[in-house]
């Protein structure tokens, strides 16, 4: 049998015209660069019939005269609202897909129906209730057994295992350990199951991540993300920002002693060969009286890692998702929750996530934690939803050329 040469492409790209690969990794702040290998690197082996996306410098050789662009999903508004306006809907997982029953399933919390179905992701029905409450799941088509197609991490208690995921079977495994928050996501490439939760870190809120191959021995690799001075330094642009545009919901609290950015949430995603995260970057305005945190607002960010511990970030640290106008009839108006993983939908990735309209609710009254909570008065109580977000496949970054045609030439791909 003939062995398949390798090859590299040299690709021109002309006046205006756009190449949907893209990273900003070489082209910084829009500005046109040129990038030329210094020695020859090794040939990229590819699986047959994975995508090469180029969100990264791995597959670049050189390229002339090209400016990259970021590309946000298009917002598609709310597609799960609560029943009991009185509670937020949200969600920390990605609908799944049960073959035997043609449906979508995606798991929600802090409302009391907590497994919901759809047939076309769309439009979404209350679905028979878990025997316990499941924040998050997804299904493992290569575990040979059925009772365990099903598969959860139970938030700082554990994980559990399901046939049909409603009833489920707690598991005798130790903790993955929390602040309040946590992520949860399947590369079936791999046979990779990968949690992420929160947890301190130097720059406050931060992101540790677990992986398994067994769903029964959990490799810890504690803390993989966080924010840095970058971020704080962008951060008080972007609340300047924020606390300027009056077509966006103001904040409460504006304390600049308390400006700060941390990691509130991430998911992660394996996708055509490399992991991608959406960090929620939490942007701290302003201190609550009387009770012990802040207000703020959430933009969600890309990332890029190929192990799982080192991150770069993508869209020279633009928002993947950010707030959406006042009156727009919106929910992600401030606190916005990372979409775990994108569901493939034919050309498209849909991103499921949670928006909420406000972020401080409440005044608290009295001595913390012995004192009372008091909503604000006046404001609009159905505040959360499950919201939709969608990008053409592959369409996170594109390649631009100017008024000369711009030239990307790929290393060797085997």
């Amino acid at each position: 049998m003939r062995r398949a040469r390798p090859h590299a492409w040299l690709i021109h790209l002309l006046a205006s015209a756009a190449f949907t690969f893209g990273s900003d990794m070489f082209l910084r702040n829009g500005l046109a660069q040129t990038q030329t290998a210094n020695e020859p690197q090794p040939e990229i082996k590819v699986p047959p019939g994975r995508r090469q996306l180029f969100l990264d410098d791995a597959g670049i050789a050189r390229q002339q005269r090209l400016r990259s662009v970021f590309h946000p999903p298009e917002k598609r508004g709310a597609v799960l609202r609560s029943p009991d306006p009185a509670k937020t809907v949200q969600t920390r997982t990605a609908p799944v897909w049960h073959e035997a029953r043609q449906r979508w399933l995606l798991y929600v919390i802090t409302i009391d129906e907590n497994l919901w179905e759809s047939a076309d992701g769309l439009n979404w029905q209350p679905a028979e209730k878990p025997n316990q409450r499941i924040d998050m799941a997804v299904i493992d088509p290569r575990d040979p057994d059925p009772a365990r197609r099903f598969k959860a991490p139970l938030l700082n208690s554990g994980f559990a295992v399901s046939a049909d995921g409603v009833h489920w079977s707690k598991l005798d495994l130790p903790v993955i350990s929390s602040s309040d928050e946590g992520n949860f996501t399947f590369n079936p490439d791999d046979g990779l199951f990968i949690h992420t939760v929160k947890r301190g870190g130097p720059h406050g809120r931060s992101v540790a991540l677990a992986t398994s191959r067994d769903f029964s021995e959990w490799n810890d690799l504690g803390l993989v993300f966080h924010a840095d001075d970058r971020d704080h330094e962008l951060g008080k642009q972007h609340i300047a920002a924020r606390l300027a545009d009056v077509t966006l919901e103001p904040m409460r609290y504006n304390h600049p002693e308390a400006y700060k950015v941390d990691v509130y949430n991430m998911g992660v995603f394996w996708y055509e060969g490399v992991y991608l995260g959406t960090p929620a970057m939490f942007h701290s305005t302003g201190k609550v009286p009387n009770y012990p945190n802040t207000d703020g607002f959430h933009l969600v960010e890309l990332t890029l890692s190929r192990d799982l511990k080192s991150w770069q970030r993508l869209g020279d640290r633009q928002a993947f998702i950010g707030p959406s106008r006042i009156g727009s009839g919106a929910y992600d108006l401030t606190q916005i929750i990372s979409p775990s993983a994108p569901v493939v939908r034919d050309d498209e990735l849909w991103f499921y996530y949670t928006g909420l309209k406000y972020r401080s609710t409440f005044d608290y009254e009295g001595t913390y934690p012995n004192g009372r909570t008091i909503l604000v008065p006046g404001r609009d109580r159905d505040i959360g939803a499950v919201c939709l977000a969608v990008l053409r496949r592959d369409g996170f970054v594109s390649l631009e050329a100017g008024d000369d045609a711009g030239v990307l030439t790929t290393r060797r791909f085997q």
